[in-house]
């Protein structure tokens, strides 16, 4: 590895066991190449992230043996980092401004757009006459900040899912809310913290191509290396989720703290099980294996994975 691992938690919530699976194998990448390890509050949402999150996502990684060796930046507070890649996109020409509401945007996308992919954004906001955008202005909508990608196609190589490549939609960089866009600021963070791996769910795979298009745009070197690790399931074979029943570590485990993490914490099982469940699922350890975290750094490899 080239560089640090990360793991990047939005404090929108505690993390489910699918959370905490991504952040456990991110750990392990990193610990067993020697890697330093770094984590990134991304709390860009500023409508749904909140404080009270950061400690008890913290406390949920510490609990299942994770450790970090900086103190967690906060994209709340690299607000300036991101104007200045959106000010070298303006300057060269690949930013503009779209006013469309969602349900317009949700219309121009349902249509085939020729080489673009599915649900894609048609660019119907990107050669405005100065007239239209005059009137679009003066409604009072403040406008979305998209890219010209120019259907560009962009690609990497990654260590579970092998080459991926895909055409690059015109994409929001900042909301019309003013918040900015995931890919802008995961790109400018990675680039900027010298990540060398990322590590991150499968739901994410498709959105990487864009970041390597900024990555390019904007002259940063990405990281060396990338993981989009499957997706935990429930019991139904669907994407765990809330309707699945206990899946957060205080759920499985009860509310409580114990004197010694190998105890049990509450009426259902310890800390050690849940980890050894989530490290089962992969492959890493057989079925009923008690652990923490540390206890797998020398088990890991990427090839043993089973996806």
């Amino acid at each position: 590895m080239s560089g640090p691992g990360r793991y990047a938690p939005s404090p929108t919530g505690e993390l489910h066991l699918g959370n905490l699976r991504t952040a456990l194998l991110a750990w392990l990448s990193a610990r067993s190449a020697g890697s330093g390890f770094l984590l990134r509050i991304e709390d860009l949402d500023s409508g749904r992230s909140r404080e009270r999150w950061v400690g008890v996502q913290l406390g949920e990684l510490g609990r299942i043996g994770l450790d970090w060796d900086e103190e967690p930046v906060r994209q709340s507070e690299r607000h300036a980092l991101y104007e200045e890649a959106i000010a070298e996109l303006r300057r060269q020409g690949l930013i503009y401004e779209c006013f469309c509401t969602r349900a317009e945007i949700r219309e121009a996308a349902s249509a085939p757009h020729g080489d673009l992919p599915d649900g894609a954004y048609p660019g119907t906001c990107a050669d405005l006459s100065r007239s239209q955008l005059d009137r679009r202005r003066s409604s009072g909508r403040p406008p979305a900040l998209r890219v010209r990608a120019g259907a560009a196609r962009a690609g990497f190589t990654d260590l579970l899912c092998g080459e991926v490549e895909a055409t690059v939609d015109d994409f929001v960089v900042r909301r019309n809310d003013g918040d900015f866009g995931y890919n802008l600021a995961v790109a400018v963070d990675d680039a900027e913290q010298g990540i060398g791996e990322v590590v991150r769910g499968a739901d994410l795979l498709d959105s990487t191509p864009r970041q390597f298009w900024l990555f390019d745009r904007l002259g940063l070197d990405p990281p060396g290396r990338y993981a989009h690790v499957p997706l935990m399931l429930g019991p139904d074979g669907s994407r765990l989720a809330k309707r699945h029943g206990a899946v957060t570590l205080e759920q499985r485990t009860g509310a409580g703290e114990a004197a010694d993490e190998r105890q049990a914490t509450g009426p259902g099982q310890s800390v050690q099980e849940v980890v050894g469940e989530m490290a089962a699922s992969v492959g890493l350890v057989p079925a009923g294996t008690e652990c923490l975290a540390g206890e797998l750094v020398e088990r890991f490899s990427w090839r043993s994975l089973r996806q």
